[in-house]
């Protein structure tokens, strides 16, 4: 199950560095089209479609990496077990916040895709598309809270995989 866990995460990630290049690749291509006098349209859409998509698939792996920010100022005066209390209490409330982010995101995807939706720029882009990334990066997100939320209850401490120091102060 955790070698499954680690691969979704790792996907996730890819998604969201593909989203990104995504933004890049748009951008320059909206640069370059008004140097050469000629409009591609739908690309300031398609930009902001890819930077949100990038936003919700890096959300569960940037949870996974201890990166959420966390106010370790009252952690730390704590002991070991009022510091387990307090981060199962917090990932418990960070669970429910996510749970009802995916529950309305997908909504949201079926709503846009049950009333055909489409976007108000010259794209025409039916909205269920776009809402797709949002409501898949939502729900592995909280797949990522349960995974941690789990492995907390079991006693093991937050998961960090970066070399770097945490910087979540």
């Amino acid at each position: 199950m955790r070698r499954l866990l680690d691969r979704l995460y790792a996907a996730a990630e890819f998604l969201a560095a593909v989203s990104l290049i995504g933004v890049l690749l748009t951008v320059l291509l909206s640069i370059v089209s008004r140097q050469l006098s000629f409009h591609v349209s739908g690309l300031d859409a398609y930009a902001g479609y890819l930077m949100a998509s990038a936003g919700f698939f890096a959300l569960a792996s940037t949870l996974r990496h201890g990166e959420h920010i966390r106010v370790t100022l009252v952690l730390n005066a704590l002991s070991p077990n009022a510091q387990r209390k307090l981060d199962i209490g917090a990932m418990t409330v960070g669970l429910a916040v996510a749970l009802s982010l995916a529950i309305f995101s997908s909504k949201l995807v079926m709503d846009s895709w049950m009333f055909n939706d489409i976007s108000t720029s010259n794209d025409a882009t039916p909205l269920w598309i776009p809402q797709l990334t949002m409501a898949a990066g939502n729900i592995l997100f909280v797949v990522a809270f349960i995974d941690l939320l789990v492995a907390r209850i079991r006693g093991q401490a937050m998961m960090v995989d970066s070399q770097e120091p945490q910087r979540n102060e």
